[in-house]
């Protein structure tokens, strides 16, 4: 879907920055400027900042910054039209409607009655917990620890020895028998008839990433199987790509995921403190699981049970995590079962100290290889440093393999280089490429320069933002032309064009860019770290410095680039090299 510029910009205006983040953050105000404590990391003392005049927010720790789209992005993981939608409702105002094919109009409106059965069902079981059919079960719940404040946080509930309650309960309510089925609420058979999926269970709402109601999970009362019951995949509910407790966890502003098998082990650690506890539902980890994790964190620790079938399911889960990008740890919950049995035994303290001594993924693998060799002999040793080897080709990051090939060693007591030449052995034997060698200096140099290049760009983007006088000293010598990559090209376009109509206005300049990707990317050019400049002189000569790096790298590009024939450009490089000689020699006032 798309809405016209001005449509977003009049979303953007009618939300002021500082209401909407004083939202999420408690924010003081100090000179012309807001601070509070940044959501996006940990930190004692406020540095993050929210500019009213500006309408931009600044995290002077983390560098995070944007404006109000981008902070509910960060913050919500919207999507750049999904903080639109957000924010029009917020201000009244009335987007176009989505046009939709016959066929995506059913989809969507079966989705929507399958979102408002399962919020009606789920608020029929909580108060079946409460009633007195529910005693039992809510005896079985604050037998396992749960406050009643947990309870109602999670919205658990209980379905009742009746097995169509549920059923004849939404069918009052005027839902077909049809909706109900495909919400997954009701089986059929020939002996029963139509009766409910969940019954006699203490019942676990599964919510989405909004917090809306998706599907349920169910635990027998007694000795019934199965013990655990999830609801079918409906038009709604999508196992392998949803975590429970994931609508909590993303709240918490943790650095990391702990990672649980079941509902009961996330709830325990919620109520704990741990708030960032998430469980796949009732399935093995799968690549939709790692893709939807890395949306939030980069890494996650697994808490995973400390039986066999627990540890086969943590070695299956990291490679799965690692294809992902995330970082991958394992807990070990010795001499307990799991995290809920843990923390009921040995508290919260020493749940945190299981999650400091965490083991690293890989290492962690290693221990559990070892199990399979005999490493008291030569032979048993020497085979499983074969295995190793093959492993440790997995990292295909050549700096990543080497610093495991030094863990390797270090923790296996072995020689460092001996263990290199037999993964590079192994690696040849096993038909693989051979050993790429290593970039040499003039190469690695010139990626340096390439990357000191960009930064100095953002570093002049950002100056004229913060500082509306620097950009007729920047703009005298600097072109947006002169910047490296489609968008740096188009920020800086239309960052000159905002200061030719003098009305600099960075918030707005951000909504040209829609794509999740982009939008962040576009914010971070302006809130480029910067070192400390005490002095004026040091002010002048960084300003001048990065004209000159800036310059001469654009120019060196396109005299590599020029046509030996446009005589005309030829022209006008020489120009600009004779200017940019000139200023070697010129003093730039910052005044």
């Amino acid at each position: 879907m798309y809405y016209p510029d001005e449509l977003i910009e009049e979303v953007r205006t009618r939300n002021d920055i500082v209401d909407v983040i004083s939202g999420y953050v408690r924010l003081q105000k100090k000179g012309s400027s807001y601070f509070g404590l940044c959501p996006f990391h940990n930190e004692k003392s406020p540095s993050f900042s929210v500019s009213r005049q500006k309408q931009m927010y600044y995290c002077f720790g983390c560098g995070a910054g944007g404006n109000v789209f981008t902070f509910l992005m960060e913050y919500e993981n919207f999507s750049f039209l999904e903080a639109v939608k957000f924010l029009a409702d917020r201000a009244g105002i009335a987007l176009p409607e989505m046009e939709y094919s016959k066929e995506a109009k059913q989809k969507a409106d079966l989705k929507a009655l399958i979102l408002e059965v399962n919020k009606i069902a789920a608020k029929y079981y909580y108060v079946q917990l409460k009633s007195e059919k529910g005693a039992g079960a809510h005896t079985y719940l604050t037998d396992r620890g749960l406050t009643e404040e947990t309870i109602t946080a999670f919205g658990l509930g209980y379905s009742t020895k009746y097995s169509d309650d549920l059923y004849q309960y939404l069918r009052k309510k005027g839902y077909s028998e049809d909706l109900i089925r495909q919400a997954g609420l009701i089986n059929t058979d020939e002996r029963r008839g139509v009766y409910d999926k969940f019954w006699n269970r203490v019942i676990f709402p599964i919510m989405d990433v909004n917090s809306r109601v998706i599907g349920f999970g169910g635990r027998v009362m007694g000795d019934g199987k199965p013990k655990y019951l999830n609801s079918p995949e409906t038009a709604v509910f999508d196992k392998s790509r949803n975590l429970y407790g994931l609508n909590r966890a993303r709240t918490s502003r943790k650095t990391y995921f702990l990672l649980c098998e079941g509902y009961m082990d996330v709830i325990s650690l919620h109520q704990a403190g741990f708030t960032n506890a998430v469980a796949s539902l009732g399935t093995a980890l799968t690549p939709g699981h790692a893709s939807l994790i890395k949306r939030y964190v980069q890494e996650v620790y697994l808490t995973y049970d400390s039986d066999d079938a627990g540890t086969r399911a943590a070695l299956r889960a990291v490679p799965i995590l690692k294809e992902a990008g995330i970082a991958a740890k394992v807990i070990r919950m010795d001499p307990y079962k799991d995290p809920d049995e843990f923390i009921k035994n040995l508290g919260a303290d020493e749940f945190e100290k299981r999650i400091q001594n965490a083991r690293n993924g890989f290492m962690f693998s290693l221990e559990i290889l070892e199990r399979e060799f005999d490493m008291t002999s030569p032979e048993g040793k020497t085979a499983f440093f074969r295995e190793t080897a093959k492993r440790l080709l997995s990292f295909e990051d050549e700096l990543e393999r080497n610093n495991y090939i030094e863990a390797v060693a270090s923790a296996y007591k072995v020689n460092r280089e001996s263990l290199e030449k037999l993964v590079t052995k192994t690696a040849v034997s096993a038909g693989m490429a051979r050993p790429v060698p290593r970039p040499k200096k003039a190469e690695g140099a010139a990626i340096q320069k390439e990357d000191g290049i960009l930064v100095a760009q953002k570093v002049l983007l950002t100056w004229m933002i913060e500082n509306e006088k620097l950009y007729a000293k920047i703009s005298s010598y600097i072109s947006p032309d002169d910047f490296t990559g489609e968008l740096n090209k188009n920020v800086a376009k239309l960052l000159y064009e905002q200061h030719e109509e003098g009305n600099l206005n960075p918030a707005k300049l951000l909504n040209h860019f829609t794509s999740e990707e982009e939008h962040r990317e576009a914010a971070s050019l302006f809130h480029t770290k910067i070192r400390q400049l005490t002095t004026k002189e040091e002010q002048e000569q960084a300003l001048k410095d990065t004209i000159l790096k800036v310059k001469t790298h654009s120019i060196n590009e396109r005299t590599l680039n020029l046509d030996p024939s446009d005589m005309a450009g030829l022209q006008h490089l020489m120009e600009e090299k004779r200017k940019l000689e000139e200023l070697k020699g010129l003093h730039i006032s910052i005044d």
